[in-house]
């Protein structure tokens, strides 16, 4: 599939995305800032959020409206979270038009029929389902119809949610399907990532799956590659120092970076399945082992285990022959380090 004018798949490089998210902390020329950061960093995109507090809350501090999750944002209300969290919608296109130009893809995350219809009129690429939506049938539905591709994360989903997601897609016709594997823990402990999920769900539902991660550090989204994540989504800011909501498991632009350049690598190092040799190792394997004569040996003499050795480099008989050989006759005289072929026996 593609998301602009970028291939996702197997064989194509995979889809670095930063998720600024709030880490543009309610100003225009931060949010720029970090466009041009994830850029410099090695992002393919730039992933924004379209909501207000009021499309995907109410204004509401009774109890069921206390954030009491065990979060880092307990102590507060959903509406006051999203009232600091969110990015103005009028910034979106010039967020999206600055990632264009300078060569990045740029999409959101709706959350809900409003955003959905804002984002299409942007003419965003794609349309990410945050995995506190991948309940939301009729949200999904709709995005679906689009016949965009649709990224899901599946931080809080059961399986059961996920298959549920994934047909309703397919029965819309869209099968441009990019499912993550996320946990929704803030930032995620690495013994709750369980990143095997990655090629397992991409082998049950038959689509391409990715990561989208809330670890601290690069070592998780590198691992995830060689498990065939097509796609990984990091939060990013300019510095966690500077706070604001998703600043303690936001990567920094020199952390980003590091992870990009070691995405780029292990790509590089999973190559192909192959046996055969390159060049250079067919140069190295002289440097093996073979069969030489290690002492002067005259005519008719036997070979023996103190005139003949297995040594390197690989100028000799392969010393798989060495058994055969002892016991048998030197053709002729032989000097010290000579490479013993077959010539030389009798």
């Amino acid at each position: 599939m593609k998301i602009g004018k970028r291939n996702l798949g197997e064989g194509e490089r995979t889809f670095i995305v930063a998720e600024l998210s709030a880490n543009h902390l309610q100003d225009y020329g931060r949010a720029e800032a970090l466009v041009r950061a994830a850029k410099e960093a090695g992002a393919d995109a730039v992933k924004l959020q379209t909501y207000t507090s009021d499309t995907i809350t109410m204004d509401c501090d009774n109890d069921f409206f206390q954030i009491k999750q065990g979060t880092i944002w307990d102590g507060t209300t959903f509406y006051k979270l999203y009232q600091e969290a969110y990015t103005p919608w009028e910034w979106q296109p010039k967020l999206m038009k600055l990632a264009n130009e300078l060569g990045m893809e740029c999409f959101s995350s709706p959350f809900d029929s409003t955003a959905v219809d804002f984002m299409e009129e942007m003419g965003m690429p794609a349309y990410k389902v945050a995995s506190f939506e991948i309940r939301d049938i009729p949200l999904i539905r709709k995005i679906a119809k689009l016949g965009k591709p649709v990224i899901m994360a599946t931080g809080i989903a059961r399986l059961e949610d996920i298959e549920r997601a994934v047909r309703v897609c397919r029965e819309e016709g869209n099968n441009q399907i990019i499912l993550l594997k996320c946990t929704s823990t803030y930032p995620t402990p690495y013994e709750d990532m369980n990143i095997k999920v990655i090629p397992n769900m991409a082998q049950v539902f038959g689509c391409l799956t990715g990561l989208s991660d809330h670890s601290m550090g690069t070592a998780v989204a590198v691992a995830s590659v060689a498990l065939g994540a097509r796609m990984i989504e990091k939060h990013f800011t300019l510095s966690r120092a500077d706070g604001g909501p998703d600043a303690a498991f936001s990567m920094e632009p020199a952390e980003f970076k590091r992870m990009a350049e070691e995405v780029r690598i292990v790509e590089k190092a999973l190559g192909k399945v192959t046996y055969e040799l390159t060049e250079k190792q067919e140069r190295s394997r002289e440097e093996g082992r073979s069969l030489f004569v290690v002492k002067d040996m005259k005519a008719g003499e036997v070979f023996t285990e103190e005139n003949m050795r297995s040594i390197r480099p690989a100028f000799g008989m392969s010393p798989m022959y060495y058994e055969e050989v002892l016991g048998k006759k030197a053709r002729g005289d032989i000097a010290r380090g000579t490479p013993l072929s077959w010539q030389h026996v009798m």
